[in-house]
């Protein structure tokens, strides 16, 4: 997981309206004795005349892993009159204590408590900002649903609403093979750094084997539940938006696997709000790819300066949401820019936005005709489909996005329409209604929907998948009756995109979809009916005046990076392996997310991360997951590494786990361990 800073096509500030003044550590005082370490950015006058404050509140370490993306942020905001806050969760970096899970209730309480620390300062006016991206987007709309009085607004980037449907987990019921397992290996790893000794004293060897020994792996947790029960819903706003009252600003991309929330938010918040979505990846959007970056850190402090002063900037007289039409595009692993161009909708749904259906026929076509006849389609499984889909969540890093969906069409089935006579624009949900049967009871169905060039290109739009046990309900899986006819809908990702005139849309049906989708426990054929209830729908939205009138954003603004020295360079390979003899796939993806040295405090630190997918054809059973990790963090003769081994694979009942962790400070070994679990498949 790399955090970039890009320094390429923005406007680097060293000078601001108010001196800044940074105060390195802060030790945050909670209620039950622990300590949360804060890093905070002053306007050097801020005692005298005091200024609002921003929190940013996650468990990534201010002092290395973070530091330098906090360098072109924070310090900016300060410098424009407010104070900024960086803390460090319970368990992280310089805190105390131990991180036991995501999202808990002790994570919100004590948030709650850093706000009302902050808000009592003698240089805070009282009024209290949060923002942040993935965690700290998530936690800033849980915490304001908790209502604490001093937090007036949030901004929260490439976030969900809802822990079961849309996070890394579970999607459309299905374990996330992807990214379940891999995000847990990655905070395993990421929580069993040291704290830093210049900090916290001698005291960091004993703390540091105390989180080596008591942090679980994440995964355990989250694959003990995988129907959406009380434990996802915790955290999820969706439960009940009407939490949430005070304004939100949700931002993100569409090249992020975070952008659904943003519109069922704009959609059932009840107070102020605001959506923004740019072509980007899981990143802030001054410095994200694919471009164009945009003036984002201006964009915050015009919402800041209206809700935290006052001051009437004109920001909520704008739309209700900016998106970026994508133009069509032939297919590539990353881009370095989207052409398209800014729309604008005051409301949200927008009447303006018209579902349009076209139905799956005979002879697999795609047309606005519903077919005369019914005729049957058989969808057998394929266990290699999905291994050109691209990365759940990119980050921006090159081979992030799908191949040309031509690698993947033989192994599906496809419903192809004519070539438009006139270009089609699409903004929101995509959704596809299917008539089908399954000759096994557990299945799963995955959708495509797919931009054909004229050439035969074939680029990958938006996609979405569901257990067909989950048809009804995700709380309340069913077996399914083999044989027996249901209808089902399968709501794709949200997206903006303009089918130009002589392209085709395409939609692809498959039983499988490897290695998002962990595959059912037997091969699966589905039978899909083509007649009146077989259909995509799509969110036509005809151009409108309103995108003509919208101000431009200004040019990316930061201010400075970190001074920092390069020890060794990024690296990504992702590749694709086929064993003709034996029938077996195998995705290994390898990224070395390189090592710095960052000058102000001396800390190196670096990673190197491989996760390899390996399944065999014919065989859903031998699908297996091994995430590999090796981290270090150090200052001179202080030097720690971590290394990590986790895998996961499945028979018909269980899903068997195993987690190895070894710590070594210098070439010392002073700590390993290893966690085994089997957990039952519950409807997957």
């Amino acid at each position: 997981m790399v955090f970039n800073v890009r320094e390429s096509q923005r406007s680097i500030k060293t000078e601001f309206p108010r001196k800044v003044r940074e105060i390195e550590h802060v030790w945050i005082p909670m209620s039950d004795g622990t300590r949360l370490a804060a890093r905070i950015w002053l306007p050097e006058d801020a005692g005298e005349s005091p200024v609002p404050a921003i929190l940013e509140y996650i468990p990534y370490r201010k002092n290395d892993f973070t530091a330098l993306r906090d360098s072109i942020r924070h310090p900016y905001f300060a410098g424009h009159g407010y104070a900024s806050i960086r803390v460090d969760m319970r368990g992280c970096g310089d805190s105390d204590g131990i991180l036991y899970d995501e999202y808990l209730p002790q994570e919100q309480d004590d948030a709650i408590e850093v706000i009302e620390w902050i808000a009592s300062q003698p240089w805070c006016t009282g009024a209290v900002g949060m923002i942040g991206k993935s965690w700290g987007g998530f936690n800033g709309l849980q915490v304001a649903a908790r209502r604490p009085p001093a937090l007036k607004t949030i901004i929260t980037l490439c976030s969900t609403d809802d822990r079961y449907a849309d996070d890394v987990h579970y999607l459309g019921g299905c374990v996330l093979a992807s990214d379940m397992l891999w995000w847990a290996s990655t905070m395993l790893v990421y929580n069993a750094r040291p704290a830093d000794p210049r900090i916290v004293g001698d005291e960091w060897r004993s703390t540091w084997l105390q989180r080596l020994e008591k942090t679980p792996p994440f995964v355990e947790e989250w694959m003990s539940h995988q129907r959406r029960d009380a434990y996802w819903k915790h955290g999820s706003v969706c439960e009940n938006y009407a939490d949430i009252e005070i304004p939100v600003f949700a931002v993100g991309g569409w090249a992020d696997g975070y952008t659904n929330a943003i519109l069922r938010l704009l959609e059932g918040l009840p107070g102020p709000r605001k959506g923004l979505i740019g072509p980007w990846a899981h990143e802030y959007p001054e410095v994200a790819v694919p471009g164009p970056a945009i003036g984002f850190l201006q964009e915050c402090l015009r919402w800041w300066d209206h809700w935290l002063k006052g001051i009437d900037t004109g920001i909520m007289e704008e739309p209700m949401l900016r998106a970026w039409m994508q133009d069509s595009v032939p297919p590539q692993v990353d881009y370095a820019e989207r052409p398209g161009r800014w729309v604008a909708e005051t409301a949200w749904p927008s009447p303006a936005i018209q579902p349009t259906d076209m139905w799956l026929g005979e002879n697999q076509s795609l047309s606005g005709k519903a077919p005369a006849s019914e005729r049957e389609v058989a969808v057998p499984s394929m266990q290699a489909h999905g291994l050109y889909a691209g990365v759940f969540c990119p980050f921006g890093q090159p081979g992030d996005l799908a191949s040309d969906q031509r690698l993947e069409n033989g192994l599906a089935v496809c419903f192809t329409s004519e070539p438009l006579e006139e270009p089609v624009e699409i903004l929101g949900f995509p959704e596809v209604t299917v008539e089908l049967s399954a000759d096994r009871p557990n299945a799963l169905l995955a959708v495509r929907l797919c931009d054909v060039a004229p050439d035969g290109a074939s680029t990958l739009v938006s996609w979405g998948m569901l257990n067909l046990t989950h048809r009804e309900s995700h709380e309340h899986p069913a077996p399914l009756a083999v044989g027996e006819r249901y209808t089902v809908s399968v709501r794709l990702n949200a997206v903006g995109h303009v089918l130009p005139a002589g392209h085709r849309w395409q939609v692809a049906l498959s039983p499988n979809y490897w290695p998002h989708a962990w595959p059912s426990p037997e091969p699966v054929t589905l039978t899909v009916y083509t007649g009146e209830k077989t259909r995509l729908t799509l969110p036509v939205r005809p151009p409108q005046a309103i995108d003509d009138e919208l101000p431009d954003f200004g040019m990316p603004e930061t201010a400075a990076v970190m001074e920092r020295e390069i020890l060794r360079e990024e690296r990504r390979t992702r590749e694709v392996r086929h064993d003709l003899i034996n029938g077996v796939w195998t995705l290994e993806d390898y990224s070395d997310e390189g090592a710095r040295r960052l000058l102000p405090n001396g800390i190196e630190y670096g990673s190197v991360n491989r996760n390899i997918y390996t399944i065999e054809e014919g065989n859903p059973l031998s699908a297996q997951v091994r995430c590999e990790w090796t981290l270090h963090v150090g200052r001179g003769e202080w030097q720690t590494r971590l290394e990590s081994v986790s895998t996961m694979s499945a028979d018909a009942k269980q899903f068997y786990l195993k987690n190895e962790l070894t710590a070594y400070e210098g070439e010392t070994q002073v700590f390993t361990k290893t966690w085994t679990r089997e957990i039952p498949r519950d409807h997957v």
